[in-house]
């Protein structure tokens, strides 16, 4: 525990050092604000909830984690410091976790510092707080989603390029999967129980159900989930390169 914590500390403070944490930051805040107030029509729908805010969560994740995630692994193996990380005396699932859960602290925070938009909707109105908080759970997890699947991806290859598209595909069919006109096209022809699986495999749907308020076991479960097999699978990958 104590390697991981190391690993994830070192992973963390790494972002700081460099610009992309405050790019990041800046671009996440940017876009966030912009998406609730113009786009989202905050102030003309005449609602106290930030149903405009977390709406367009999915599709900022979509591309600015792919982002983040790219140079998890791509850059270690890049510039070659991977090998020198394998042969430490550290587990290669320590390393993944270390490496993902400085990666969900990050993100974390960007997220935390969104806070003034929350002030703003109860400083206009009197909204049900309970669900924002909800939202605010649903959002952590959603992109500790997307990070996993970076994650793995981010491991098949040196080119954060390629990393980055090919997380930005995977995440886009995981959110396409709950897309209400994909399920009205599996409706059409497939039984019930094919058009649940379909759309339990989403992040959007599940995203959708904790945003309303309500925290569901089985949304719990699914992000839990995702994340523990896409770190599996990253720790694999590494396995077998590390074998080439």
């Amino acid at each position: 525990m104590n390697i991981m914590l190391a690993i994830m500390r070192r992973e963390l403070r790494s972002y700081f050092l460099t610009p992309v944490a405050y790019v990041f930051i800046v671009i996440f805040l940017a876009l966030t604000s912009t998406f609730t107030f113009y786009l989202g029509n905050f102030y003309e729908r005449g609602q106290a909830d930030l149903a405009s805010f977390f709406n367009f969560h999915p599709w900022l994740y979509l591309f600015l984690v792919p982002s983040l995630s790219m140079r998890l692994w791509s850059e270690e193996r890049r510039s070659g410091s991977i090998e020198l990380l394998m042969t430490l005396p550290v587990e290669l699932w320590q390393a993944v976790v270390g490496k993902f859960l400085a990666a969900w602290t990050f993100t974390g925070l960007a997220l935390a510092l969104t806070f003034p938009i929350w002030i703003t909707v109860n400083y206009l109105g009197n909204p049900d707080n309970g669900v924002i908080v909800a939202a605010y759970i649903g959002s952590l997890l959603m992109a500790g989603g997307f990070l996993a699947v970076g994650s793995c991806i981010s491991a098949t290859t040196k080119n954060q390029v390629i990393a980055f598209i090919l997380a930005v595909v995977a995440c886009f069919l995981l959110l396409l999967a709950g897309f209400p006109l994909v399920l009205e096209v599996f409706s059409a022809w497939a039984p019930q129980v094919l058009v649940d699986v379909v759309a339990s495999l989403s992040f959007l749907t599940h995203f959708a159900s904790i945003s309303k308020g309500v925290i569901d076991l089985r949304d719990l479960v699914y992000f839990a989930l995702l994340i523990s097999v896409m770190l599996y699978a990253n720790t694999i990958v590494l396995q077998l390169k590390k074998a080439d």
